[in-house]
């Protein structure tokens, strides 16, 4: 399984994917950003970009290990 892994992130990725993880990578600095900022926000603008973060992190893991 783990040799299945690094063949898969050392596999080229397709086109679709790449601009999936690129999106996933976006909305995840976008969420840290929002968490990080020095101002008070409401707890449902901070709940949200964890959200962001998880979503982004997850999108762009799965679309970096897909193969052609």
């Amino acid at each position: 399984m783990i040799k299945e892994t690094l063949e898969r992130l050392k596999s080229p990725t397709p086109n679709y994917f790449i601009k999936v993880r690129n999106i996933g990578i976006t909305l995840g600095t976008i969420g840290a950003a929002i968490v990080a900022a020095p101002i008070a926000l409401p707890a449902a603008v901070v709940t949200a970009a964890g959200y962001l973060i998880t979503i982004g992190a997850v999108s762009a893991a799965i679309a970096q290990t897909t193969k052609v």
